[in-house]
């Protein structure tokens, strides 16, 4: 049987994941990835490539070696990647400088830019524009920071890839960009999925650090001699561009087609929705970025920390539900779902701020609080704030599918992918269905990024028209979940309290009375 490999570079590890020619997952080996902040340097994170690509071949050898698979079977690898994270080569393809995309080291380059006026107004809208991305995370920034504080470095760059492409790379020895990825760069056009000569000069940077550019899905070469050696893969097997990892999620399940949404609901929640024109937000709220699918576009809102806030609340004040789970071999977080699920919509009238509706242009989050706790309350107020959080999740979402639909309507009757860890809660679910009035869509499949990359190699490897088929073919559903129309109506004073509320502590946070729960560079 024909296999299909895909390597994941994310945020803290690396993954390779293997599937058979049906789609099913085989099995995979992970490492965590190895960070080497720069002495002297505050913020900032730089991406050991030589050791990372050692960790990336321990993956390769652990799949082949735990699933028994025959590298000649495989055929064809991609890799996705965490967005932003940049290796910087040299004529030669020496990598000379790489950071990932946590690297907050140009803080003071994200300002001085964002305040860059033109003839025609800011650079930041003319940026947003034409690249759906503000300076925050994307690459202009760092590459200006390169330049200022490591010219030598700067003077020796030849290429830009994302880390997806850098692994391509690494397997095959030919540079390509491809859009999904690249476009949260900030240097490629929304309109052409290009590179934009604009978007580099405007910021004082050379034109020419951009590779080609090619589709996800595209054959660029076949692992060469070394690459085999190291890996244990087959020469020759092909190598295909695959993209960025949110991205490829929502091609591994099937969202494909103009108007679709995907919620990914695990320690943050971030919402996509297809798009099928490059439109941007005349607010500038929304994040833009081109889709793995040609032509197609997604508009992205994200809400921090849902996940982390459920699991510091179960640490934090649960220690009555903990012991009682482990006193019944239970999960604790069952315990607490139970109990929340006793209490009424509302939660008793606490208003969690625990998640701020996306703010694209001065992206900061309000600090995390809980309002109207009742001293009388008793036990049960630890049930009311807990649903609280879990609602929270779901207002959060609903504000910024509402923020989307503002430049990119979405249909009323749309139904919502609902992926990620929040999916196996019943409560959690039923309760994002109701705050939404959508119907869920709830997957079977658990390993969307790396089926999507998978789907590109398939598609490389010339085994389907492309990685969209691919992905339709292999898509499995686990349930929908009905909104109750009754209990949504019951969530617009709740949805319009919080907004409310949200709202002033927003202020409280930009005046300095309060301290924000995060950042983005030059907030």
């Amino acid at each position: 049987m024909s296999h299909y490999l895909a390597i994941d570079a994310g945020t803290g590890s690396v993954r390779a994941a293997l599937f058979s020619a049906d789609g099913v997952f085989r099995g995979a080996g992970s490492r965590p990835w190895e960070h080497d902040p720069e002495p002297g340097v505050p913020g900032s994170m730089g991406f050991a490539t030589e050791r990372n690509w050692g960790l990336v071949v321990e993956c390769v050898r652990e799949v082949l070696e735990s699933t028994g698979v025959d590298a000649a079977s495989i055929r064809g690898v991609a890799a996705s990647a965490m967005r932003e994270g940049l290796v910087v080569l040299d004529a030669e393809g020496r990598e000379i400088w790489a950071c990932a995309n946590v690297d907050s080291r140009a803080g003071a380059e994200v300002v001085e830019l964002q305040g860059v006026q033109t003839p025609d107004g800011p650079l930041l809208d003319e940026v947003y524009r034409r690249s759906g991305q503000t300076f925050a995370l994307a690459a202009q920034p760092r590459l200006l920071w390169l330049a200022r504080h490591r010219p030598e470095l700067y003077e020796r760059a030849a290429t830009v890839l994302m880390l997806s492409e850098w692994v391509a790379y690494r397997l095959s020895g030919e540079r390509f960009m491809e859009p999904s990825n690249g476009s949260t760069s900030g240097m490629l056009s929304l309109a052409t999925r290009d590179a934009d000569p604009f978007l580099a000069s405007a910021c004082g940077l050379r034109e020419d650090l951009l590779p080609a550019v090619a589709e996800p899905g595209t054959r660029i070469g076949s692992v060469h001699g070394e690459a085999a050696e190291a890996t244990g893969l087959a020469e020759g097997t092909v190598v295909a561009l695959g993209g960025g990892d949110a991205q490829l999620a929502a091609l591994g399940l099937a969202q494909t087609e103009p108007g679709q949404v995907l919620l990914t609901a695990g320690t943050f929640w971030q919402l996509n929705v297809n798009v099928g024109a490059p439109l941007t937000d005349p607010d500038m709220a929304v994040r833009v970025n081109a889709a793995a699918v040609a032509g197609l576009y997604q508009a992205e809102a994200i809400a921090f920390h849902p996940g982390t806030a459920v699991r510091w609340f179960r640490d934090t004040f649960a220690a009555e539900e903990l012991a009682a789970a482990r006193a019944a071999g239970r999960d604790p977080l069952d315990v607490l779902t139970e109990a929340a699920e006793a209490v009424p919509i509302g939660s008793d009238g606490v208003i969690p701020i625990f998640s701020d509706v996306m703010s694209y242009r001065r992206w900061t989050h309000a600090a995390p609080s809980f309002l109207n706790l009742s001293l009388e309350a008793g036990p049960r107020l630890r049930a009311a704030m807990f649903r609280s959080l879990l609602e929270n999740a779901a207002i959060v979402s609903d504000a910024n599918l509402a923020l989307v639909g503002r430049f990119a309507p979405v249909a009323a009757d749309a139904p919502v992918v609902f992926a990620g860890g929040a999916a196996n809660s019943a409560v959690w679910t039923q309760i994002t269905a109701d705050v939404l009035g959508r119907t869920l869509r709830v997957p079977a499949v658990t390993e969307a990024t790396a089926q999507g990359t998978a789907a590109c190699a398939a598609a490389a490897a010339g085994d389907f028209s492309s990685p969209g088929e691919a992905a339709q073919a292999w898509v499995r559903w686990d349930r929908e979940v009905e909104p109750d129309p009754h209990r949504h109506e019951q969530y617009v004073p709740v949805k319009e309290r919080w907004a409310t509320a949200y709202a002033a502590q927003r202020e409280l946070m930009l005046s300095g009375v309060t301290t924000p729960m995060w950042s983005a560079p030059g907030a």
